[in-house]
């Protein structure tokens, strides 16, 4: 009975894979429709000269519980970033780390010239706060902005605008820092209990292994769906798939018409990837732009790190969040004279941009999980994604997780 139920899944995301993993440890065989070419969503990488390049600089942070879940790490071969990050300012470099977690760090920290001997202290206070706090506590907490908890946690102006605001800027893709407390503290614990990672292979090998997990899911690529209802799905070329339980693990605003959240806004940004002679950052971690009138928010040399390539340069990566109405080609040339001029880095090669429209939903009331019931949009219609909850990896795995267990309790 179980191998007869039409049961598909739009979107082959992480949202989706885990979804359909959840549907076959209970004997079903589900059906992935995906618009693109291959599974991975936003977790994907490509091969470019030799270069992994990740759609977008992203991390896996390994103390997320539902990675720790439903992934193998060490399959993944995961590389460690450092704690910390280093910060230009002025042309010079400046390092804040966690010198509980990499004593080298500990001079660097305490005598850089960002931020108080106060803020660093506070720093550690915060992490000691946030390692006693439960998701549960903190997801139940009122929501103010990240900028406002910050300052009412009694941080300094500077290290809020040389520290805080470049690095979270990287993570919530927005430079004002409005982004819900909660989301604040939570990616706070994350980064306080584990550690930011990288698989050897680059981020796309998350989506491979969950993919590699499947063995009874069928998966139908360039497959764009229009809309979808309690018994059939329709597709973009007009024919009707009859589906017994479908769920949609990607926005659904555009398929279901009462699919919340309504007015879904996307948080977008750029992501360039050049190739240089050397690095100027000798330890794997994060280089932040203390200018806040620069394009540049982040950038990291991916070669930093073990990877498969074989080339004898270094990738680097740049991240641009801030809105502008320049070119491709102005774009270039204002990142790599804002490196030059802020960095010293200069004879880049350039290699590829990643224009990232739909990187993060922007999302009100963040939810740290649901009950599968509250998955239900209709007698057959079931939504998952991180776009259900806040928008993070461990989101959109435990969104998948529950809609597949609320498919499982109504098909029962």
């Amino acid at each position: 009975m179980n191998k007869d139920s039409k049961i598909h899944i739009i979107g082959a995301g992480v949202s989706g894979l885990v979804a359909a993993q959840v549907l076959e440890n209970k004997g079903y065989h589900p059906i992935i429709l995906e618009a693109s070419d291959r599974a991975g969503g936003r977790v994907k990488t490509d091969i470019k000269k030799g270069f992994q390049l990740d759609h977008g600089f992203q991390v896996l942070l390994s103390s997320y519980p539902a990675a720790q879940k439903y992934l193998d790490f060490k399959a993944l071969k995961l590389q460690e970033l450092k704690p910390g990050a280093v910060i230009f300012k002025n042309g010079k470099q400046q390092v804040i780390g966690d010198p509980l977690r990499d004593i080298s760090t500990l001079f660097s920290t305490f005598f850089s010239g960002v931020g108080t001997f106060s803020d660093k202290f506070k720093i550690f206070q915060l992490n000691m706060k946030l390692k006693k706090k439960s998701i549960e506590a903190i997801f139940s907490s009122n929501e103010i902005t990240t900028k406002a908890y910050l300052q009412e946690f009694g941080f300094s102006s500077q290290i809020i605008a040389q520290f805080f605001t470049p690095f979270f800027t990287g993570i919530f893709l927005e430079n004002e820092l409005t982004t819900s407390s909660r989301m604040f503290e939570f990616v706070f614990k994350m980064f306080g209990e584990g550690l930011a990672v990288l698989p050897k292979g680059g981020i796309e090998e998350i989506s491979k292994q969950l993919v590699s997990n499947l063995k009874h899911t069928t998966f139908q690529y360039n497959t764009q769906v229009s809309s979808v209802s309690d018994d059939e799905i329709v597709l973009h070329t007009g024919e009707k798939l009859a589906s017994t339980a479908t769920i949609i693990a990607t926005d659904a605003s555009k398929m279901v018409s009462n699919a919340p959240p309504k007015n879904l806004i996307w948080k977008s940004c750029q992501t360039l990837y050049f190739k240089a002679k050397k690095r100027m950052i000798n330890k794997p971690m994060i280089g932040l732009m203390s200018n806040a009138h620069g394009l540049v928010n982040n950038i990291f040399y991916h070669t930093s790190v073990a990877t498969h390539s074989n080339n004898t340069e270094e990738l680097l990566s740049v991240t641009v969040v801030k809105a502008h109405q320049l070119s491709e080609k102005q774009l270039i040339a204002a990142v790599t004279k804002q490196l030059k001029e802020e960095c010293t880095i200069d004879h880049l090669t350039f290699l590829a941009i990643y224009h990232i429209k739909r990187a993060l939903p922007d999302l009100k009331d963040i939810k740290y999980e649901v009950s599968p019931s509250e998955t239900q949009l209709s007698s057959a219609v079931y939504l998952a994604g991180d776009v259900q909850l806040n928008g993070s990896l461990n989101a959109a795995m435990i969104a998948g997780e529950k809609a597949a267990l609320q498919v499982i309790a109504s098909l029962k």
